[in-house]
């Protein structure tokens, strides 16, 4: 990490872990050395960009993430949305399919932006993901999904997403009604940047590319590690 005054900095190429706090039941509790609220989602990622503005981060094509499932290993989507949030669960790794994402996430803002793209580099949309401000550490940054999202297109359209998801980790106990109000007003901010135009939709990320030199990042196998355990 570069240092710029009182704050670190990665430099293009480092590259650390995009994780995720866990919201859903664990079929089994933290390990010794594991975050008591344990992770969930890891992605190893590159950074592309790293400033007092704004953090880029990719994640390249067949990367080796952990995602939650359930606890007979199928996805949590084969699940019905009434015992999605309920039903026991644990973690698989599994390899990032499809085209790579780049993220973009400014401190402090309750959300980040994805783009994605169709094989050929074909750009397909920005994807909004609301979620915790990042908390940053020496290994990555740690976040808490807040189940609703928006969907941008290039012709500057929106609609939100995963709006059965939020009202049912609401009904589960997941997620409080002011936690719930703090989500979608936050939602609504970003809508209005969206109406805007505002950054980073109007930056032109979607024609950046990765270093064709950039290594895909390997999983550590403590990757749910604390903080705490990183070395400075």
């Amino acid at each position: 990490m570069a240092g710029t005054g009182d704050i670190e900095h990665w430099a293009p190429g480092d590259q650390i872990l995009w994780r995720y706090r866990g919201i859903g039941p664990l079929r089994h509790g933290p390990a010794p050395g594991r975050t008591p609220n344990p992770v969930h989602i890891c992605r190893p990622v590159t950074v592309a960009q790293d400033t007092d503005e704004l953090l880029a981060v990719w994640v390249a094509p067949g990367t080796e993430c952990v995602k939650p499932v359930l606890a007979n290993g199928t996805d949590v989507h084969a699940e019905p949305l009434a015992t999605r949030y309920t039903a026991p669960r644990t973690t698989a790794r599994s390899p990032w399919l499809g085209s790579g994402v780049l993220k973009l996430a400014r401190p402090g803002e309750p959300w980040s932006v994805w783009l994605f793209w169709e094989h050929g580099w074909q750009f397909r949309s920005w994807y909004v993901n609301l979620e915790e401000p990042r908390t940053r550490w020496a290994g990555g940054i740690d976040s808490e999904d807040h189940f609703l999202d928006i969907s941008v297109y290039p012709d500057r359209s929106w609609l939100w997403r995963d709006e059965d998801e939020f009202a049912q980790a609401q009904r589960v106990g997941l997620m409080s009604s002011a936690t719930a109000r703090r989500v979608r007003a936050a939602g609504r901010a970003a809508v209005g940047v969206i109406r805007e135009w505002g950054a980073p939709f109007r930056d032109g990320w979607e024609d950046w590319r990765p270093d064709p030199h950039w290594r895909v990042p390997a999983l550590p196998d403590d990757w749910d590690r604390t903080p705490s355990a990183m070395p400075s």
